[in-house]
Parts: structure tokens; C-alpha cells; sequence
């Protein structure tokens, strides 16, 4: 599939010289501006090339490691389906990725404790 990068392109720009950094915490899930990415790498959707993902793991007020989601639900260790605002979301664990905070435009939930635990889990799991 031919993708045209240069549309993204405007809009990182735009991103990096002009967004202020939100306040956001661990657990949240809010929309982000992804870009236009290579190959199977998650692509944001839009305008602004936005897609929603957790924020797993905060490390100072201006970087996470952020985890797209999709609303397909996949069987696999790969990805961890939780409910998010009473519909089911799926986190796809091995897209994680570092997001500086100016991607991130507006938050639309929280996962729960309960369920934001065994994501981790689940994340770990993966690692060698």
C-alpha cells in the first residue's frame, strides 16, 4: 500500500513547534498523534493522525511508553483486551513505543487497576 508521508510531515512539525505537554498519568488513555508510520507500525487516523493509546509507564513530565490500541478484538499474547468507557478496547502489547507528551491531545479514559495490572503483566511476559 503507498502511503504519502508528506501530509504527516506538516503536522509533526506543527506538533513538536507548537503543542504544549499535557499533565497525564499512568493508566490513562488519551488520543495521540502518531503520524503516518512504516510497514505494520500503528498509524494515527484523521486530521491529526491521532490514535488512542495507555500510557504504561511515565517517566518524567515530558516522555512515556505509550501502547496503541485498536478496537479489534485479537486472541493472542500480543494483545490484552480491557473495557475502556464500557466498550471493549485492545491494547496491541507489542506496538509499545516511547510518546513524548506533546503527542498526546485529550484524554478519554482510565483503564481500571484491576485491569491495568494484568497489562503489565501481560507486557512483561513478553520480554526475553
Amino acid at each position: 500500500m503507498w502511503k504519502d508521508f508528506t501530509k504527516w510531515f506538516k503536522g509533526k512539525t506543527e506538533v513538536h513547534n507548537e503543542k504544549a505537554r499535557p499533565f497525564f498519568r499512568e493508566g490513562e488513555v488519551w488520543f495521540a498523534a502518531l503520524g503516518a508510520n512504516i510497514g505494520f507500525e500503528q498509524d494515527g487516523r484523521g486530521e491529526q493522525y491521532l490514535r488512542p493509546v495507555v500510557v504504561i509507564r511515565k517517566f518524567n513530565k515530558e516522555i512515556c511508553w505509550g501502547i496503541p490500541l485498536t478496537k479489534n478484538q485479537k486472541k493472542s499474547v500480543y494483545y490484552f483486551s480491557f473495557t475502556l468507557n464500557d466498550t471493549t478496547s485492545t491494547a496491541i502489547l507489542s506496538q509499545i513505543r516511547l510518546v513524548d507528551a506533546k503527542r498526546l491531545y485529550y484524554r478519554i479514559g482510565t483503564v481500571s487497576e484491576i485491569e491495568f495490572v494484568e497489562m503489565k503483566k501481560r507486557l512483561k511476559a513478553l520480554l526475553p
